[in-house]
């Protein structure tokens, strides 16, 4: 199967009951971190098709080790060709981080993980509208035939919130020091609530929501309805 096959077959068995209950489990777990997006949102449709893939290869059921995408291999492996079986095995090692844009050329896209500083080259044939060099943008990479493709979720961030996010990524890999491994989830959920707050409140400045200052720090206030 192709990988928008092989997506819809696994978003297809991920939402059907019982399971259905979990999909609404996640997606409300979810907004409460990243922030609930409204459909007149110009972001909506990327904040959803983000949701839907925390649950598909992150969310795990209280008490179980497994994300949605593992236990659905548990559960269907016997009836998946090999081919499939290896394809969704890797789809569970999806990455999702924040990233900068370094090279756009024909047929693919050099990203790097703005905390671990490794480049990544991510096939994509298509020309990604408002895709720059520079960009920071939150991303999930799905691996497949030995190639990285996007998900159908990256949110951009402002290109002038660059320089203070850069920056606060920064602070926080020097104050956990070389060999940490932050958890930046955190991290991109705060993100997220601050380009929706940007979208729905043009007329504020942007550096009085991408504030990182110390006493901002610990709490990013969600957007109103």
């Amino acid at each position: 199967m192709r990988l928008q096959q092989l997506h819809e077959r696994l978003l297809s068995w991920a939402s059907a009951p019982p399971r259905d209950q979990d999909l609404l489990r996640a997606k409300r777990e979810h907004f409460e971190e990243y922030g609930e997006p409204h459909e007149e949102d110009r972001s909506y449709e990327v904040r959803v098709n983000g949701m839907l893939d925390a649950y598909l290869y992150e969310f795990r059921l209280p008490g179980s080790p497994l994300s949605t995408v593992e236990r659905f291999v548990d559960a269907e492996g016997a009836t998946l060709s090999p081919e499939d079986l290896a394809a969704y095995r890797a789809l569970a090692q999806s990455v999702h981080a924040l990233f900068e844009v370094r090279k756009i050329k024909d047929g693919f896209v050099r990203l790097r993980d703005v905390f671990t500083s490794k480049d990544v080259e991510v096939t994509e044939r298509r020309q990604v509208a408002g895709l720059n060099k520079d960009d920071v943008l939150e991303a999930r990479l799905l691996p497949f035939e030995g190639g990285l493709f996007f998900s159908g979720a990256f949110l951009y961030h402002p290109r002038e919130a660059r320089k203070p996010i850069l920056g606060e990524v920064k602070r926080m890999r020097k104050d956990a020091g070389k060999e940490a491994v932050i958890d930046v989830r955190p991290f991109l959920a705060r993100l997220s609530r601050m380009a929706l707050k940007m979208e729905r409140y043009r007329n504020v400045r942007l550096e009085s929501i991408y504030d990182f200052s110390a006493e901002a720090r610990t709490w990013t206030p969600r957007p109103r309805d």
